[in-house]
């Protein structure tokens, strides 16, 4: 089976790795620009261009899954390309909360829910489906989600979701709209593309997957943060929805809306879904990592 990664952010790489390591599946990365570094690894490799159709349809042809990490119009145009050269399966570029309780063409949105449109207008012939991980651990990491090539447009830097782990200060959204504690799912890039993989041998895709490392209230990440960095967060700017959609309504900066959106999305529970997810029932031999050790191993060497 020849399966397509679009793009090369930290996530698809890790995915592609993850197929040409564990099994028996061709898989051609799909690229904007030459990727020698990967070529010579043994990857396979094709320069597309987003805006032309050809360009598309040359790459996808005998592909028969497509796993998207580019959002946007050029997302728009691949589905369409896969559509037109009868690829069977393709998963859009979502990889967070479950896509029923996102807001269509808000500023978190970057035309994901027009892809998800043309994907159920496309059901009849390909499948598709949403994986749901909720945040990914690498939100923490050391330079944030930017240090693992993810999020150059959002405010995806370090210490712009939550908690700011070198200077150890905190803007939490720790309580929803009802005033209880919020919680959120969280998973480490490496488990996400273990599940993807896993998938891939899956007869049929639902219209949704979910996979999970944690569940936790914001309160207890905040306590977690501190005890794996061995002193607590100070200050911590406790948060709820209506203070965030206040901040909202007066900011223009679209770096400081990203990321108060971000939280607000939290404090609403977009990020939040039962466990055990679906794929880690499915997958009981996938041992995810916990966010303790994964916290612990990542600021092991920064004071």
């Amino acid at each position: 089976m020849r399966v397509a990664v679009a793009g090369t952010c930290g996530l698809a790489l890790l995915i592609a790795q993850q197929i040409q390591d564990s099994t028996s599946h061709q898989v051609l990365v799909l690229s904007r620009f030459n990727q020698p570094n990967l070529t010579s690894q043994g990857y396979q490799c094709q320069v597309i261009d987003y805006g032309s159709s050809s360009s598309l349809r040359h790459a996808l042809m005998g592909v028969d899954t497509v796993i998207s990490t580019v959002t946007g119009s050029a997302q728009l145009r691949l589905i369409d390309a896969a559509v037109q050269c009868r690829v069977r399966r393709f998963a859009p570029a979502e990889f967070e909360g479950r896509p029923g309780l996102q807001t269509p063409n808000s500023i978190l949105d970057r035309k994901k829910s027009a892809a998800r449109t043309l994907l159920r207008s496309h059901a009849s012939y390909m499948q598709s489906t949403a994986f749901v991980c909720g945040i990914f651990y690498e939100r923490f990491a050391v330079g944030g989600l930017r240090a693992h090539q993810i999020g150059a447009r959002i405010a995806s830097g370090e210490g712009d979701y939550i908690a700011d782990l070198r200077n150890m200060t905190a803007v939490a959204p720790i309580y929803d709209s009802a005033d209880a504690l919020s919680s959120l799912c969280l998973t480490s890039m490496h488990d996400v593309a273990k599940f993807v993989v896993k998938s891939l041998d899956m007869a049929n895709w639902p219209s949704e997957m979910s996979l999970c490392g944690e569940r936790m209230t914001v309160h207890s990440l905040i306590t977690l943060i501190g005890t794996c960095r061995g002193r607590p967060l100070n200050p911590v700017e406790w948060q709820n929805p209506s203070g965030l959609q206040y901040q909202l309504s007066i900011t223009s900066n679209p770096t400081q809306q990203q990321r108060i959106a971000t939280h607000l999305a939290t404090a609403e529970g977009r990020y939040d879904f039962a466990t055990p997810a679906y794929l880690n029932s499915m997958y009981p031999d996938v041992v995810v990592m916990s966010l303790h050790h994964w916290l612990t191993h990542t600021w092991a060497a920064v004071p």
